[in-house]
């Protein structure tokens, strides 16, 4: 199983296997990631799993479609490394990923 790693904005590293075929998010949500908010349960429709992926992962991801980008415009401190983790599917491929939980407060 990939193992995932979630630094929350406090700075505390959570090191989680998340199954193959869930998405980041729903990882975070299953394991009670403080930061991920996922208001609209994966839809795409609200950036409050808005998180910041390490940098060295980048290019590992699939691109991000027209609606992610637009939705990430409403996030709050958007950067280039900027992700919805509701679009990102674990795979074994993403073994080690690191993703850095952006501040995503209700």
């Amino acid at each position: 199983m990939p193992k995932v790693t979630y630094i929350t904005p406090d700075g505390e590293h959570h090191d989680l296997d998340v199954e193959s075929g869930y998405t980041v998010m729903e990882g975070a949500i299953n394991n009670n990631i403080e930061g991920i908010v996922a208001e609209c349960g994966g839809a795409c429709a609200c950036a409050t799993c808005h998180s910041y992926i390490d940098k060295a992962w980048l290019d590992k991801l699939p691109e991000m479609d027209d609606m992610e980008d637009s939705m990430l415009d409403a996030a709050y401190e958007r950067k280039d490394n900027s992700r919805l983790t509701c679009q990102i599917e674990v795979t074994e491929e993403l073994d080690g990923l690191v993703v850095h939980v952006a501040e995503n407060d209700a």
